[in-house]
């Protein structure tokens, strides 16, 4: 089977769009080049089906396959106690942003087990590991920036430490997201944070480039920004 799924991606496969896509994620170069509707489409036929002898052999060898993967579990049907073992054996697999952020946005389960997906995501923002944390913020920013659990993201947010680029984008782009949809508590929140200065500004940056924030408060959102300390 693992032959098989692996020539239909060759199949698919784009030279000139392989180009575009490595271009995309500089710390990566296994990708094959083919495009993210034609790997959806494979992904909703093996869900149909064989998924977990699929999910038992599936290669890592290429991008593609790992992020075939995760579209996989996302599609599946099963209880959830399954579906977090699954979650867990792949979530060390990721290995960039794309991946990452495909796998989370399509845990579309989680909008009916908001309780059990968030207590199942918490040991990740305890972690050192670059993605184990972009996964633990890019949950919260896809399903939890709610009134309900509002305070609680924040608080997350606010103690991800970690010097790695994907994670402090992370988290900028997902206080952007609490301000869109939760501006009062967000901006109390970022008037009294201890985010970085870098992941700071970048969450004030991404919230000005939105083009659900009016002009006003955009002007009141850059006028907070932070000097960089020089070393």
């Amino acid at each position: 089977m693992v032959k098989t799924i692996r020539e239909e991606l060759l199949m698919r496969a784009e030279a000139d769009y392989q180009k575009f896509a490595a271009s995309l994620i500089p710390n990566i170069s296994n990708v094959m080049g083919v495009r993210l509707p034609e790997l959806r489409k494979l992904a909703a036929e093996i869900a149909k089906g064989g998924w977990r002898a699929y999910l038992a052999e599936a290669d890592d060898e290429f991008f593609e396959e790992v992020m075939l993967q995760g579209m996989v579990i996302g599609l599946v049907k099963t209880d959830m106690e399954e579906l977090q073992r699954y979650i867990a054996d792949f979530v060390p697999k990721i290995d960039n942003w794309s991946v990452c952020d495909s796998f989370c946005a399509g845990l579309k389960v989680t909008k009916k087990h908001e309780q059990e997906i968030w207590d199942f995501i918490q040991p990740y923002f305890a972690s050192e590991q670059e993605y184990d944390l972009r996964f633990a913020a890019v949950m919260l920013l896809n399903f939890y920036v709610t009134e309900e659990y509002m305070e609680r993201v924040l608080q997350r947010l606010d103690q991800i430490d970690h010097p790695a680029y994907y994670v402090k984008m992370a988290v900028a782009w997902a206080l952007s997201i609490c301000y869109i949809k939760q501006p009062e508590p967000t901006m109390a929140y970022l008037k009294n944070n201890a985010l970085d200065t870098f992941t700071y500004n970048k969450a004030l940056q991404k919230i000005t480039e939105s083009y659900r924030i009016d002009p006003d408060a955009k002007a009141i959102i850059r006028s907070m920004k932070r000097k960089a300390v020089k070393s």
